[in-house]
């Protein structure tokens, strides 16, 4: 018995559940969207945090992880029970190919698992839907849960997504308008022309947005989607 999980969001960094094989690859017809809410982690069902899901879109890839599972039924129940608990907020899984660097034609792994979410408020609660870019970062800079600051999620993201050699534009560009909003400048190190988050301890609150709330990152990260 074997299962693949592919992660796009926090798992591409933190999977946080014992697997066997980690790789690095693409799914086809996805993109990353942030219209999720998030309210028990990075986030309060008052306040949410704003995390990744996938948007069909014919034509376009997701980079990201797949992780194997195997080991016995008792492993591979762990890991799923695990994997549910965590992305609570995506009431779907689906079956997708997985492809490899340099093969696009040819699955390198067929059936694998990711959590989606459906595009629809009536029939979602987590469901935000999209918003324009200014919008979505002020929400990303402001929310905070028991995992910490919605801010540093985007940041890790946009992190990951650059240690696998795989840029994501929408995450930088997200990334960089959280950091409008709280008003750090600098040269990044991912990029040339990349600004990076600063540690949150580091970032200044400006007194040019008096009604921005910033919270510190409690010292253990828990479970995030």
């Amino acid at each position: 018995m074997v299962f693949w999980i592919f992660g796009y969001g926090s798992l591409v960094w933190n999977p946080g559940f014992e697997y066997d094989e980690k790789v690095i690859g693409f799914i086809k017809d996805y993109r990353r969207v942030f219209d999720l809410a998030c309210i028990d982690h990075r986030g309060t069902p008052e306040h949410p945090a704003r995390t990744c899901t996938l948007e069909h879109k014919e034509g376009a890839i997701c980079w990201g992880a797949a992780y194997c599972v195997q080991g016995g039924p008792e492993k591979e129940k762990k890991a799923m029970e695990y994997l549910e608990r965590r992305e609570c907020e995506y009431d779907s899984k689906t079956l997708v190919n997985f492809y490899k660097e340099g093969d696009s034609l040819q699955p390198a792994i067929t059936g694998v698992i990711v959590f989606t979410s459906t595009p629809d408020k009536e029939s979602n609660k987590y469901y935000l839907g999209p918003a324009p870019l200014e919008e979505m970062a002020r929400q990303i800079a402001t929310a905070y849960g028991p995992c910490g600051n919605n801010r540093d999620y985007i940041f890790l993201l946009e992190k990951a997504m650059f240690d696998i050699g795989h840029d994501d534009d929408l995450v930088i560009e997200l990334a960089n308008e959280v950091r409008k909003v709280l008003g750090v400048v600098g040269k990044g190190a991912f990029k040339e022309k990349k600004l990076v988050g600063a540690p949150h301890s580091h970032i200044p609150h400006k007194s040019h947005i008096p009604a921005l709330q910033l919270h510190p990152l409690p010292e253990a990260i828990a479970l995030d989607s």
